[in-house]
């Protein structure tokens, strides 16, 4: 059993930087693929990093390649999603989820955390 708990969402400015941590409870956090989507509103819930459990392998969405960076600290059983250049379409609920499967589906994912909400203005 993983516990997933997000923060560092906010209001920023188009152009600006967030920083999201997820909190991880478990002692197997480094067997898992950590990933983060995001859900805007009446939008499916989409992939946008994720990053092997070494912390060697990391994977990106078009969409935020050059603009976003994953990272852990498996010491310490959490993940980060760096968020630079921010634009209003990134405006959405950011999730962190647990995976022994794959990476870029949700249905690859067993744990969720509650998710936390960031907002983009123009």
């Amino acid at each position: 059993q993983v516990r997933l708990v997000e923060s560092g969402g906010g209001l920023v400015q188009a152009g600006g930087s967030l920083r999201l941590s997820c909190a991880a409870s478990g002692r197997t956090f480094s067997s898992y693929t950590m990933g983060w989507f995001r859900q805007a509103p009446g939008k499916d819930r989409r992939f946008v990093a994720a990053i092997s459990g070494s912390g060697r392998s990391t994977y990106y969405a078009d969409s935020v390649k050059d603009r976003f960076t994953i990272s852990r600290d498996n010491a310490k059983n959490t993940v980060l999603l760096q968020m630079n250049s921010l634009k209003p379409e990134d405006t959405a609920v950011y999730f962190c989820a647990a995976s022994n499967k794959g990476y870029s589906r949700t249905l690859d994912y067993d744990y969720w955390g509650q998710g936390t909400q960031v907002t983009v203005s123009s």
